[in-house]
């Protein structure tokens, strides 16, 4: 399996330089040259497998030149129970007759980031062993929240790595903000950027693709890669859980082999739901691919309109880590959908850089809406879905599970389709418990008490344990006091290579 680049600037690179890159020197992002394909039987052949050996099952077909015994290596590293709190690492909950939510939270930092992330740096060291190359690989992240933490965790004191995280100083949550800047290993940054996420990861992308300062790093033997999912490692192990979210359900007698299924995926940056539509090209049998987005709509105007606009008013919500204008991972489904023409989407690209707004052809829009659904949930839709969810069910969802469920619910009014449903559980409730506790509670129960009291109230209120990773965060030492304005980023790295 070999891959290459969106913008058409590298061909036929191995997965592990892929990995390593993280992003083609032309800005593009990688995907595989062709695409595998699972038969039903195969599907079935995973029903009786845990968790990890589906994982192997599934990445062997991207990672051929990683040998099986180190792909079996990564995944029990990465799936461990030291580090997932629930032994089925994905567990799949039904809610009621046609709906079930695939639970992606039960890792070290309490966030689907999670599940490629405990991975990804097993991938990486591998595959800078593979290639036969001695350089210190440091991995630059933007995060609007959860990749961040999930990032830190994965690489704190891996050899040979760094790992500097900027965040958007004001748009995160005091949980999120706190998982970060407590972080320790030596060789962990964290940098608070002035600024909103796509800021940031303008910034970042921008460092990646800077000629003298790739100079500057060579000489001191460094060479970037990213953690964010624009690397494919990041994304291929996100493949995994749709296929197991299935398996699961077949094994539970909810579905037969070959049955459809929707997906309901909350997504900013795209990537998450990404991973679902290769998870349906490869041959799951996925029915709708549902994209639920928060007021920051702008991936449910593209869908319905052909039209991509990022010009418009940056909103701050309860659901942070889809505070997103530019989704990076569209990218890949453009170029999947135009038969891998890069000249229109570079053409497509280049419009979005120079004037924040693009429009795709109609054949294109077309494909795009025979595989996608997309709606949005406003603020006060996604807190009375939260209320509605633990009256009904007893069942606590967070804001961004939140906005999937009434996302869907709008999806089933407008369609009046009733396919058995999967919906994507992004984070834990109590990584955002202030706006959980007030859609359950009540603003009277919340009042005056900060999100770390809040973990408590939550606790005893829905009768839920707080997750390992969360415990007693208000009482670890800051570490990390860096903030930078979004020009200074550059120089920011720079100062922490000391190059």
């Amino acid at each position: 399996m070999y891959y290459k680049s969106t913008r058409g600037g590298l061909n036929s690179i191995s997965s592990a330089e892929a990995i390593k890159m993280g992003i083609a020197p032309d800005g593009g992002l990688f995907v595989p040259e062709r695409l595998v394909k699972f038969s039903l039987d195969q599907i079935n052949s995973l029903v009786e497998l845990d968790y990890r050996e589906r994982a192997v099952y599934i990445l062997k077909e991207y990672l051929t030149d990683y040998s099986y015994d180190e792909i079996v290596e990564c995944v029990n590293n990465a799936y461990s129970s030291d580090k997932f709190e629930n032994p089925e690492i994905a567990p799949v909950i039904k809610l009621n007759e046609n709906v079930s939510i695939l639970e992606l939270w039960h890792g070290p930092t309490c966030a689907f980031k999670d599940m490629a992330l405990q991975i990804l740096p097993w991938f990486l060291i591998k595959a800078v062993r593979k290639t036969n190359d001695d350089s210190e690989i440091v991995i630059l992240v933007a995060t609007s929240g959860d990749t961040g933490k999930a990032a830190l965790e994965g690489f704190k004191d891996v050899g040979g790595t760094k790992i500097i995280v900027f965040y958007p100083q004001d748009g995160v949550s005091e949980v999120q903000k706190m998982q970060m800047v407590t972080q320790e290993g030596g060789n962990v940054f964290v940098v608070g950027v002035e600024g909103n996420f796509d800021d940031a990861q303008s910034g970042v992308k921008a460092i990646f693709t800077n000629k003298s300062l790739i100079e500057k790093m060579e000489k001191s033997n460094y060479k970037f890669s990213s953690a964010n999912s624009i690397n494919w490692g990041r994304l291929v192990p996100q493949i995994v859980y749709y296929f197991s979210s299935y398996a699961d359900l077949v094994k539970e007698g909810e579905i037969k082999t070959g049955d459809k299924v929707n997906f309901v995926v909350p997504t900013g940056n795209f990537g998450n739901i990404l991973a679902a539509y290769y998870a349906k090209e490869m041959g799951l049998p996925v029915n709708k691919l549902i994209c639920a987005s928060n007021e920051n709509n702008v991936l449910t105007e593209f869908i319905n309109t052909r039209v991509y606009n990022k010009n418009r008013k940056f909103v701050k919500t309860i659901s942070p880590s889809m505070d997103i204008l530019i989704s990076s991972n569209l990218e890949r489904l453009l170029y999947e959908l135009t038969g891998h023409d890069s000249d229109v989407l570079n053409k497509w690209m280049k419009e979005l850089a120079d004037e924040g707004v693009y429009s795709i052809d109609i054949a294109t829009g077309r494909k795009i809406t025979e595989l996608f659904w997309a709606g949005y949930s406003n603020e006060e839709e996604t807190l009375k879905t939260i209320e509605c969810i633990y009256d009904e069910y007893k069942y606590v969802v967070d804001p961004h599970t939140a906005v999937a469920i009434d996302v869907y619910d709008k999806y089933v009014i407008s369609t009046g389709d009733i396919t058995k449903t999967v919906i994507a559980s992004t984070a834990s409730p109590f990584k955002f418990n202030e706006s959980v506790a007030k859609a359950i509670l009540g603003e009277d129960k919340i009042r005056g008490k900060s999100e770390f009291e809040l973990l408590k109230v939550l606790s005893d209120e829905c009768s839920l344990k707080i997750p390992k990773g969360l415990r007693d965060l208000d009482k670890k030492t800051t570490l990390h006091n860096n903030f930078c304005s979004k020009s200074a980023m550059m120089a920011e790295v720079e100062k922490i290579l000391k190059i």
